[in-house]
């Protein structure tokens, strides 16, 4: 019971990773400025994860494991949800 709150911090910091990922490469190819936007974005995401990571362990291995699975199954989430959509927009009809 004690390593659920790491877990779940884990899925919220994964979620806010990858979807971050997501939402840039989405958005990115149509900026006025992608690079600027690349860089921000992992910079911003880099460290609210490595913040998160460094918060959730209070100096416990264990409950940084639990995090990190916590983290690779929110990405394992995001992944299947994004193909999902990613297969939507491809069998849409062009206008």
């Amino acid at each position: 019971m004690p390593l659920i709150p790491p877990f779940a911090a884990g899925l919220t910091l994964g979620a806010i990773f990858f979807g971050g990922l997501w939402w840039t490469i989405r958005k990115g190819f149509s900026s006025p400025r992608p690079a600027m936007l690349f860089l921000s974005s992992a910079v911003l995401r880099m460290g609210i994860v490595v913040t998160g990571f460094y918060f959730v362990s209070n100096g416990q291995w264990q409950r940084i494991v639990a995090c990190l699975v916590g983290f690779i199954t929110a990405r394992l989430t995001v992944t299947w949800l994004t193909r999902d959509k990613q297969k939507e927009d491809h069998h849409a009809p062009e206008s």
